[in-house]
């Protein structure tokens, strides 16, 4: 095992309400809890933060939560006790003060730009590139995440698999499908409600706040719970990580947006349908199909054309109702299937792990 640093500084600006502090706050957890790292995270809206750990005070300015000593990141922020790894997540930009800091350190500290995750295969060609400043003495690593060796890995924490596990396997059976819907606004909601409406077997589709429940909400009227044909439609809590994952778990279908739940969708084992967040150009479709290219490529025809069609009307907005029959008739064969791929990408190093590995050699 790499010698441990003794510091790490994370930096995070939150950009999209939860993807961005989100990964962040799952890898400074991570780092602290089991590499026994010293974490600091750095995050402009700490407000965020707390939706997602009940320990964090979105009133404070610094404080210690799950091991990890959390800052409020001002325009003008002051960082002290430069730490031996900073990382810049996502491309958000250090403070200028931090810069210099890093310049002026002997050894400078190694300095990483966290990127999004990605399954195109150029960003595995591009996984741990080294880009010197252009005008200081001072050398960033693009760092991907990735679902191959060739990539950083995923985030997953110790265990995580088998706790999953157990706690499926002590699940009870139901008659009823359990959905959980988490989607940006411009996915085709009305017509995938419609659609469990009408299905034969009943639904109990969990809708947690903000996007999701505003679609909805537009859709069916009114503040929820409904109840439409066998469909019922609940608003639930927004619920911290820990529990967002057990909802994963425990649900037969799974939508998901961004990176984060994305993510956490795999590692739960069970069907699922990804909305990447919208680009220009429609830069978005294009990750699209390089996951699908991966994800389906051990699945069988009809799973895989189930599986193609779902993702690509939910992504194009239409087709949403001929594209969920074949979807839900798939579903034992998809949940085989995605168990076998999470088990699979948990063969490979976790993100934590990877990132020690490679900052060990560059301090």
């Amino acid at each position: 095992m790499a010698a441990m640093q003794p510091q790490w500084d994370i930096f995070c600006r939150v950009i999209d309400n939860f993807g961005d502090i989100g990964i962040c706050w799952r890898l400074a957890r991570q780092l602290a809890v089991e590499h026994d790292l010293a974490v600091r995270l750095w995050v402009d809206d700490m407000a965020s933060l707390a939706l997602l750990c009940r320990g964090v005070d979105a009133g404070q300015d610094s404080q210690v939560a799950a091991g990890v000593e959390i800052c409020r990141w001002r325009d003008d922020v002051a960082v002290d006790r430069l730490g031996d790894v900073i990382i810049e997540a996502f491309g958000c930009g250090l403070p200028p003060t931090c810069l210099d800091s890093m310049a002026a350190s002997s050894p400078p500290p190694c300095w990483i730009n966290l990127e999004y995750l990605s399954a195109e295969s150029w960003a595995e060609g591009c996984h741990g590139m080294a880009s010197p400043h252009p005008s200081l003495p001072l050398v960033k690593y693009f760092y991907f995440p990735g679902f191959s060796p060739a990539s950083g890995g995923l985030p997953r924490e110790r265990g995580l698999l088998a706790a999953r596990a157990a706690a499926q396997l002590a699940r009870q059976s139901d008659a009823r499908l359990e959905v959980s819907l988490f989607c940006y606004e411009t996915a085709p909601v009305g017509e995938l409600l419609d659609s469990l409406a009408a299905s034969p077997r009943p639904v109990t589709c969990h809708v947690p706040p903000g996007k999701p429940l505003a679609a909805v909400s537009a859709h069916l009227g009114s503040a929820g719970p409904w109840q439409i044909g066998n469909l019922r439609v609940e608003p639930i809590a927004f619920l911290a990580q820990d529990d967002y994952d057990r909802l994963l778990w425990r649900c037969d279908i799974n939508f998901v947006r961004g990176e984060d739940s994305f993510v956490r969708a795999q590692w739960a084992g069970q069907p699922f349908v990804w909305q990447p967040y919208v680009q220009t150009e429609d830069t978005h479709l294009v990750k699209l199909e390089a996951f699908l290219a991966r994800y389906a490529a051990g699945m069988d025809a009809e799973s895989r054309a189930a599986v193609t069609a779902m993702f690509r009307a939910w992504n194009g907005g239409a087709d949403v109702a001929a594209a969920w029959p074949a979807f839900l008739a798939r579903g034992p064969q998809l949940t085989e299937h995605t168990r076998e791929w999470a088990a699979r990408l948990a063969e490979q190093p976790d993100l934590a792990s990877s990132l020690v590995n490679f900052c060990a050699s560059k301090v």
